[in-house]
């Protein structure tokens, strides 16, 4: 069993390339799990990131600000206290909408994460 406590004073400037914009992220369950990851995304004013697809489902709990989740298909303006599940392989992308921060958790499968090129 592991329990840890997640602060703000946690969160570290991503420089992971799938984000357009200054994004703070916190890895709460990584690699110490076999099955599922956990990490908090804390999007800056207008920050995204890439369209993206995983090869398993994603699960976003919006616990700040307000944002967006969007496909091809389709868009969804999301506050505080939505949940969003995006299915595996579905083309993504998700963060704060201009003026406005986001902070989500994000809860994927041990899988694969890829940045589709437009």
């Amino acid at each position: 069993m592991r329990v840890i406590r997640v602060t703000k004073a946690g969160r570290e400037l991503s420089d992971n390339p799938i984000f357009v914009g200054e994004v703070d992220y916190q890895t709460a369950v990584g690699d110490e799990s076999r099955d599922l990851r956990l990490s908090e995304v804390h999007f800056k004013s207008g920050a995204v990131n890439k369209p993206h697809v995983h090869t398993t489902d994603q699960i976003l709990v919006v616990t700040e600000g307000e944002g967006f989740v969007a496909t091809d298909a389709e868009r969804n303006d999301l506050s505080l206290g939505d949940v969003a599940l995006i299915p595996a392989n579905t083309k993504h992308w998700h963060g704060a909408r201009p003026g406005n921060d986001m902070t989500h958790w994000s809860i994927l499968g041990n899988g694969k994460t890829t940045i589709v090129q437009e």
